[in-house]
């Protein structure tokens, strides 16, 4: 039995403006890597190969990053979806792509740690209708979230005012093809959308069998601004050893830490665990820990910790750390006057900001 994969790109990523207005959310880098790259890589490392990419506005930007996905180890077949109308539309979306196969979804903004091959042999080995990956989260009411008796799924609800439980879905479905004989009888939630949670739930009313498995190490849903430094500072913590491919001039490294070819780092204090695109110039400054800065930038006469930056920043005499922050690409920020404190950003594509 083939496993296929449904990667659900298509979502607006309101919740970062004005980031999104130029950028699908799921190219956002974390640790110089598209979000929406780790969850692929984590696909073909469980030994799928077919997938489908519900795609939508940002369509063009994620078949340019994405390709045919050849060089992932995946065949990628992209799926128009007219609207973000729900997980459910976009299954239903892909159903001449799924047939009768089973799959696996995935949702593209998500980071997940755990591998995604013991779930796969397990959906195949004990051949449920549906495995549901679950993880404990503090705000349950903005997540779907699940009720259990014991051991058992009774339950599912999407973002409950009243949660019957703190564990919520984490955007990993894998599903047999009963899912797509049940979609067609849902109506449209409270969010005009077709709700995988109902889905689910008629599943289990004509008591269907579906289990679940708890996440075992991290998972970020990076829909917001925090979301994504956490991301980012998850992934690099996990980083070890030096990658100098880079100038170092009178500069002292603290590792870990990357530095990409054609960068030149002058008269600087680089503090891993940080990574630094190519082509770019790192001047009297001071970077890091926790802090990702993509290809082409300059920085000069500035101190930056716990941020991501985007291709193309230029950041100048800053008079205070930047902390906290996300530059969209192309960003330029100098220094006008002093002020007390430190800056915390988040900062569109193309955007210009003096200080």
């Amino acid at each position: 039995m083939k496993m296929k994969a449904l990667v659900l790109a298509g979502g607006k990523g309101t919740r970062l403006r004005p980031i999104t207005h130029t950028s699908a959310k799921q190219l956002i880098p974390i640790a110089n890597k598209p979000i929406l790259v780790y969850g692929l890589e984590a696909l073909a490392a469980a030994g799928i190969r077919q997938v489908g990419m519900i795609v939508g506005d940002t369509a063009q930007s994620i078949r340019e990053a994405v390709g045919d996905g050849h060089a992932l180890g995946i065949e990628v077949t992209y799926l128009p979806q007219d609207a973000p109308l729900g997980l459910a539309h976009a299954v239903w979306t892909a159903r001449d792509f799924l047939g009768q196969d089973p799959f696996l979804m995935f949702l593209g903004d998500n980071l997940i740690k755990d591998p995604l091959k013991p779930l796969v042999d397990r959906f195949l080995r004990e051949q449920p209708n549906a495995l549901l990956l679950l993880a404990p989260v503090p705000n349950p009411s903005a997540f779907g979230v699940v009720e259990l008796a014991g051991d058992r799924i009774v339950r599912l609800i999407e973002k409950p005012k009243v949660p019957p439980s703190n564990l919520a879905l984490v955007g990993v479905y894998l599903f047999d093809s009963e899912i797509l004989r049940v979609i067609p009888k849902l109506k449209p939630s409270w969010r005009n959308e077709l709700e995988i949670t109902e889905a689910i739930q008629m599943l289990l009313d004509e008591k269907r069998r579906i289990v679940y498995q708890k996440i075992e190490q991290w998972w970020k849903d990076t829909g917001k601004k925090e979301d994504l430094l956490d991301a980012n500072r998850f992934v690099l913590k996990e980083m070890s050893g030096d990658e100098i491919l880079g100038d170092i001039v009178q500069s002292v490294i603290h590792g870990p830490v990357r530095i990409g070819k054609g960068t030149r780092v002058v008269k600087s204090r680089i503090t891993g665990p940080c990574v630094i695109g190519e082509n770019g110039l790192i001047e009297d400054a001071a970077i890091g820990p926790f802090t990702s800065i993509a290809a082409n930038a300059k920085i000069v006469r500035t101190e930056i910790h716990h941020s991501i930056l985007m291709e193309d920043v230029t950041l100048a005499d800053l008079p205070r750390p930047l902390t906290d922050s996300l530059l969209g690409r192309g960003v330029q920020i100098e220094r006008d006057n002093l002020r007390g404190g430190s800056f915390r950003m988040m900062v569109g594509d193309q955007g210009e900001i003096q200080l």
